[in-house]
């Protein structure tokens, strides 16, 4: 009976080491997730009061220690319900400018992540009055440079920043796929989606018509139930807060308004595959607007998508998850961070002096 057991017992032994190679892989995967997701920064919640509410907000500071008092980026968000960190999206940011020496700012919409308030409620000028209140917090911080403070903005903030600057000073402003003008930006996505999808020209048509009919409801100040009314009782995934909040701000456009970065540094930064945002004419508006200055800086990003990603890695949802699982970094297109912290750099070497 004896060599009957052997193969049982080859059985075990193979199962055993086949157990321990598996927890040695997920150990070692595990070691390199927590790895890639930790910064060289240091971060603390922070609670900022705004217009009797309170902003739950994260600060992410450098380790340097070369500087009691830092420079700032605060985040203005883009569309959606975003929280502080973006789901940690802007981490790799962050790190980039502490290591140029600068904290970050950034909190959650209202209505996200427990926060008061709902942020489907707000007009532009909302979001900059909430965006100004932060600054004069931080000014009132012993470890913030209140003569360093700037802004760093993605897409809808486009139409934000620049009224920022006009409520308060700020020494930078750095603005990635900004929008210019709500419906030409609204239209451009719709034929762009459109023939990425390969619509026909009566399909194209069809939405170009439907979109329009949208654009006179705007017009006239309808409301919600006219506006499913109008659509034959399909909302099409719009809701009642949505529909309030695009009827808020839909007449927006950061034209005039850029005036108010004249002679403030900006870096301008724009996708080679942005579907939402024209982004040659967004260029074109900054240049009119600011280059005379000579403090806009454009840096053009071929292989990115509107939220400078790096497109091969957004065409799939599970190449994007591995990637922010083992190597966050590498979501950005190509010289994205780099450039931000050398841009940051050099505003700390001209304060210097």
């Amino acid at each position: 009976m004896r060599p009957k057991t052997q193969p049982r017992r080859r059985g075990l032994r193979i199962a055993a080491w086949s157990l321990a190679t598996a927890l040695f892989v997920t150990a070692g995967l595990a070691g390199v997730v927590l790895w890639q997701h930790s910064y060289d920064m240091d971060e603390q919640r922070v609670s900022i009061r705004h217009g009797g509410h309170t902003l739950n907000g994260v600060l992410a500071t450098p380790r340097d220690g070369r500087s009691k008092r830092h420079g700032l980026v605060v985040y203005v968000h883009g569309d959606g319900s975003v929280d502080a960190t973006h789901d940690d999206g802007y981490k790799p940011m962050w790190e980039a400018n502490a290591r140029a020496g600068y904290a970050s700012l950034s909190w959650d919409k209202p209505g996200v992540a427990g926060a008061p308030g709902n942020w489907l409620d707000q007009s532009m000028d909302d979001r900059a009055d909430e965006a100004a209140a932060a600054i004069a917090w931080a000014r009132a911080r012993p470890d913030i440079d209140g003569d360093r403070i700037g802004l760093w903005g993605a897409s809808q903030a486009g139409w934000v920043l620049p009224k920022i600057a006009a409520k308060t000073p700020v020494s930078f402003v750095i603005a990635v796929s900004p929008a210019i003008n709500w419906l030409r930006q609204g239209r451009f996505n719709l034929l762009a989606e459109l023939r990425a999808d390969g619509t026909s020209a009566a399909g194209t048509e069809a939405a170009i018509a439907r979109s329009d009919a949208t654009r006179r409801l705007l017009e006239r100040r309808a409301t919600f139930e006219e506006y499913v009314t109008a659509r034959g009782g399909d909302a099409a995934g719009m809701t009642a807060d949505r529909w309030g909040f695009i009827s808020k701000n839909h007449t927006a456009d950061a034209t005039q308004d850029l005036g108010a970065l004249r002679g403030v540094p900006v870096l301008l930064t724009l996708a080679g595959h942005d579907i939402n945002v024209d982004t040659a004419d967004t260029e074109r508006v900054y240049r009119e607007v600011l280059d005379a200055g000579g403090a806009l800086t454009v840096e053009r990003y071929p292989d990115a998508s509107h939220s400078l990603l790096k497109q091969s890695i957004e065409q799939s949802d599970l190449t994007i998850t591995l990637t922010a699982l083992f190597s966050p970094r590498s979501l950005f297109a190509a010289g994205f961070l780099d450039d931000q912290r050398q841009f940051l750099a050099e505003r700390r070497r001209v304060v210097a002096g």
